[in-house]
């Protein structure tokens, strides 16, 4: 799997996750799954720091990642 592939499944788990906090009505689950959307973004806005900077020092490890 590619780094590409990786960070686009991510960003549609994150999608579907939106999706949930729009249709549901609990109050405490909207609270959770906005938790959730947030960690979630935050992992994926690290990841991709992180990457960059692998590829800024020559540390890229191609498509095993």
């Amino acid at each position: 799997m590619t780094v590409h592939y990786d960070f686009r499944q991510e960003q549609i788990r994150i999608a579907r996750y939106r999706d949930l906090e729009r249709e549901v009505t609990d109050p405490l689950a909207l609270c959770l799954l906005h938790m959730i959307v947030e960690e979630l973004e935050a992992d994926l806005a690290n990841a991709r720091h992180c990457t960059r900077h692998e590829r800024a020092f020559g540390l890229d490890h191609g498509d095993d990642r």
